[in-house]
């Protein structure tokens, strides 16, 4: 991904932990002068651990979810707001879920983490109004990625089963929709955008075909 982006724009790669509000700090103010000014910031960081019901869960991957998907995004937001606001202009897209907008059954804790992200979206759009940045929250439903290979902790069968019969989001749609977002003029900001594959009405709703 690097190397094709690479053609197209200049790259510089950090590698850090977003669960690590030090190491975050000491990576973004790391970076050199001419990369400091950021304008856009995509918080897509974010994980599920387990399927389980709220009183089988286990513990660690609470932890996981809350700090990468919450604390994480609060983070790496916390370091680079003041830039934006220093230069009254900037566009921060956080990449919720559907599952921030409906629970759905052994889904607990990951759907709370994402319903913190929405309200975390419209948080930092009052907030940062009277700065002039756009704030804007992009929520998927099912999006074919390593997604469910981690929920499932490793386990590829059951996590091709997640997807199988209908044809689910991908990578590019979503990787589309971001650019449509952040390409939009200064006076417009896509706000709140839920994007489902044809096939999913709901988080519990499916249209599948037969195999």
């Amino acid at each position: 991904m690097q190397q094709n982006l690479g053609k197209l724009t200049k790259v510089y790669t950090l590698n850090f932990d977003v669960r690590d509000n030090k190491e975050v700090q000491k990576s973004i103010q790391s970076l050199p002068d001419e990369w400091k000014n950021i304008e856009v910031l995509i918080n897509n960081a974010g994980n599920a651990h387990g399927l389980s019901t709220i009183q089988e869960g286990e513990t660690e991957d609470w932890d996981l979810m809350l700090d990468i998907n919450v604390k994480g995004l609060l983070y790496v937001s916390k370091v680079i707001m003041p830039t934006m606001i220093a230069q009254e202009k900037g566009h921060i897209i956080n990449i919720g879920s559907l599952a921030g907008k409906e629970v759905y059954p052994r889904g607990n804790v990951y759907c709370a983490s994402k319903y913190a992200v929405d309200a975390l979206t419209q948080g930092m759009r009052i907030d940062l109004n009277a700065h002039g940045i756009k704030v804007s929250g992009i929520n998927p439903g099912l999006v074919e990625t390593e997604f469910s290979l981690v929920r499932f902790k490793g386990n590829a069968e059951r996590a091709a089963q997640t997807y199988q019969n209908f044809q689910p989001l991908t990578a590019q749609d979503i990787a589309e929709i971001i650019g449509f977002t952040i390409s939009r003029p200064p006076h417009v900001n896509l706000a709140d955008i839920l994007v489902l594959p044809t096939a999913q009405a709901s988080a519990t709703v499916m249209k599948k075909h037969q195999s």
